[in-house]
């Protein structure tokens, strides 16, 4: 599914069109270089529109300096979509996950820009956990059993625990079931799409572990406070960004120079704060660090194993 739509700045009106036309393309001849596209990835497209929206329409206004004087936002069904978008010029900013993040860099060049911090939270890591009378303590103790990840598109619930597991040694393959047999010394997944169901799933002994952030496992809608009672954590991995900003790596240089510095001082700007508050409750961005870059280079090593050892 996908959803094209233009926007002309913070104040004007929205003309929407089932696709906007490829005249980015990225080359010279470029006659849409006074628009700035911002994309997502999306299964909801009006939902995400309207988390999107105010955040162009701050940002647009603050770039006439640098020639951008009108916003678009363009919608991508998957990861190898929105590569290709920001392989042929149609799209320039995205705001992902790291894990997503680093395959857009390794499939089109995305640049990271910035951090992006969520709830006031910037950092977070993986937990795995088991029932407490499952005899599970360790992540070397899950070969020969099972784990449920969220989706295939998570970060902290498939892409980065997937990958510390095969950094311990062991082999993941997928199963059709949680009864399906798992050969020895290899850990079979299943994907449970909600983290709730991930914690469902352990507790009720469907699987015998489950992954997900620590921003979740203290979340109690997304672990029941009667389901954490029995269970116990067996392992965690390292901090890593909770959310990038990147841009295509072609963009102009004053483009994405003056788009990092707009995003960087919108949380000391009053003006912009419901549009934060709407694009997915951001508090604020902030410049990659030398820690930073090196989670994101190992997240974007560990992906890269992920696809190729076990995808």
């Amino acid at each position: 599914m996908l959803l094209g739509l233009a926007l002309a700045g913070a104040s004007a009106g929205v003309a929407a069109s089932p696709a906007p036309h490829d005249a980015r393309g990225g080359h010279p001849e470029d006659t849409d270089a006074h628009v700035l596209v911002l994309g997502r990835i999306s299964d909801d497209p009006k939902a995400h529109y309207e988390q999107l929206k105010p955040l162009l329409d701050y940002v647009v206004p603050r770039m006439a300096e640098v020639g951008i004087r009108e916003g678009r936002i363009l919608m991508a069904k998957d990861v190898q979509q929105m590569a290709s978008y920001l392989r042929r010029g149609r799209v320039d900013w995205v705001s992902e996950t790291a894990g997503t993040a680093m395959l857009l860099r390794q499939r089109a060049d995305a640049r990271p820009l910035l951090l992006t911090e969520r709830d006031g939270v910037s950092h977070y890591h993986s937990v795995f956990f088991a029932r407490r009378d499952s005899g599970l303590r360790s992540l070397a103790d899950l070969s020969g059993h099972n784990v449920a990840f969220q989706r295939p598109t998570s970060t902290s619930a498939y892409f980065v625990p997937a990958a510390t597991l095969l950094e311990r040694g062991l082999t993941l393959e997928i199963l059709l079931s949680p009864t399906d047999r798992i050969n020895r010394g290899g850990v079979g997944y299943l994907f449970a799409r909600s983290e709730l169901n991930v914690s469902t799933w352990v507790h009720k002994r469907l699987v015998d572990a489950g992954v997900m952030s620590n921003l979740d496992w203290n979340n109690p809608r997304r672990m029941p406070e009667a389901f954490r009672r029995d269970l116990i954590e067996i392992g965690r991995s390292e901090d890593y960004p909770r959310a990038l900003e990147v841009v295509r790596g072609d963009l102009d240089a004053k483009v994405a120079a003056r788009l990092r510095e707009v995003l960087m001082d919108a949380a000391g700007d009053p003006e912009a704060g419901e549009a934060l508050l709407r694009f997915f409750k951001t508090t604020g961005f902030m410049p990659i660090d030398a820690e930073s870059q090196r989670a994101l280079d190992h997240i974007g090593s560990g992906v890269a194993r992920v696809r190729a050892e076990v995808e």
